[in-house]
């Protein structure tokens, strides 16, 4: 399971996301180490001064009550032996280790920092100067501040980068979308508008590339079908003339009229095949057609008297089918079996993920699985087991429609003997 998005869109609003999670989280270390820590710093040597000013006038470690009944009065400082800090809030005072150490160095031996914040958000320290004593600090304007607004901030600016990056990723790939979709109509042999050439620059020289080469590929598909016009009559025209000929021959050379005739129908046969493959039916119109009906017209029209064709209809539903096309795919593969086969032929119909499918199957003598693909190239036979016969363009001309239509084409030996040749195609187009 890949958790990363693979697409460009979702990479970026993931980068997007990652780069504003760093920048908080530098901007947090950075405000503790230059906003906070000296802030800290400060009121450290603020309290280190005051416990200085508290312990001026000790004698050997003994206070002085005028001094510390001055700064009571004045400062609300307070200075206690342990066993009345205790009772004045100190058992409920926190331990501060890094206060501790920072306020030992400030006074010159080791000190003790507990903090309470009830009340009143007090210091409690015990100085290297007097340790038996605890000097009371409270401090105004230190109360625990509500971090809430600011979370709160973070979160909304967080989420307005977050929407900014999509909304501008979406608006640059919106372009490439639109080039998918008019190169997924090309493959078919659709040629689309051109495409408007917008976005950024490098996506509008792909897209003006783009345009141009589908312009070109258009030019070259009608220079094919004035080929293919231009084949279809001048060759048919000496043949008309062949046929006519031998039409006038004697009695006596029926043998050799009867040849020149069969030539004749092969060679019209190999010039519709050319034909079949060149135009693969590009114009006809995808629509959507129940694939039972149709496997069942064809069988009607191409099933012989003395053989027998067996239809075993699956559940399908109504798909996307450009139906001159699918029928002479169909046509030719029970064509191919009826013509390499002497024995019975199934035909299949049924769904499978996200496609439709139909499949011939025979009961001949199959084809070496390390000819498979290669027969699916135009010119090319399964000489051994299939014989020789035609121009070789019959799975081509197949292989070309389906894949014009967005399916796919499979042929594969049965363990039981036989070929069996499977045309998926899919429900959406």
């Amino acid at each position: 399971m890949k958790i990363l998005p693979r697409s460009a869109f979702g990479q970026t609003v993931l980068l997007i996301g990652f780069l504003l999670f760093i920048n908080q989280i530098v901007s947090y270390i950075s405000f503790a180490i230059y906003v906070f820590d000296p802030h800290q710093q400060q009121i450290n040597q603020l309290l280190a001064k005051q416990v200085r000013v508290v312990f001026i006038d000790i004698d050997d470690a003994k206070l002085s009550p005028k001094m510390a009944q001055a700064f009571h009065n004045e400062t609300g400082i307070g200075v206690y032996r342990e066993e009345d800090a205790i009772k004045h809030g100190l058992a409920s005072a926190a331990y501060f280790p890094y206060r501790s150490e920072q306020m030992s160095l400030l006074l010159g031996g080791e000190a003790e920092v507990r903090i309470s914040d009830g009340n009143e958000y007090l210091f409690w320290i015990r100085a290297p100067q007097a340790p038996h004593l605890w000097v009371k600090i409270p401090l105004s304007g230190m109360e625990k501040g509500n971090f809430n607004p600011l979370i709160f901030f973070m979160v909304v600016i967080g989420l307005l980068s977050v929407m900014g990056g999509w909304v501008f990723v979406r608006q640059l790939n919106r372009p490439l979308k639109s080039l998918e979709i008019a190169a997924e109509d090309v493959g078919r042999g659709d040629f689309p508008e051109p495409l408007v050439e917008r976005g950024t620059s490098e996506i509008m020289a792909v897209t003006q590339a783009f345009n141009h080469m589908s312009k070109g590929i258009k030019q070259l598909e009608d220079d094919r079908n004035l080929l293919m016009a231009g084949i279809s009559h001048d060759l048919r025209t000496p043949l008309t003339r062949i046929r006519l000929a031998s039409e006038m021959m004697q009695d006596q050379d029926g043998f050799l009229k009867e040849g020149i005739e069969i030539d004749i129908e092969d060679m019209n046969n190999i010039i519709d095949q050319f034909i079949d493959y060149l135009r693969h039916d590009s114009k006809d119109k995808a629509e959507l057609g129940d694939l039972n009906v149709l496997v069942d017209e064809v069988l009607n029209v191409e099933r012989p008297s003395d053989r027998v064709i067996t239809f075993h209809p699956g559940e399908c539903p109504k798909i996307p089918l450009r139906h001159v096309a699918v029928r002479r795919a169909l046509a030719n593969l029970v064509q191919n079996a009826l013509r390499y086969t002497s024995g019975e032929i199934d035909v299949f119909t049924g769904v499978e993920n996200d496609y439709a499918f139909f499949i011939v199957s025979d009961n001949g003598a199959g084809i070496p699985d390390a000819d498979i693909e290669r027969l699916f190239q135009p010119f090319t036979q399964g000489d051994t087991a299939r014989g020789t016969e035609g121009s070789g363009l019959g799975l081509a001309i197949i292989k070309r429609i389906v894949d014009t239509h967005g399916g796919k084409v499979e042929l594969s030996n049965k363990s039981s003997g036989g070929l069996q040749a499977k045309v998926s195609l899919p429900l959406k187009f």
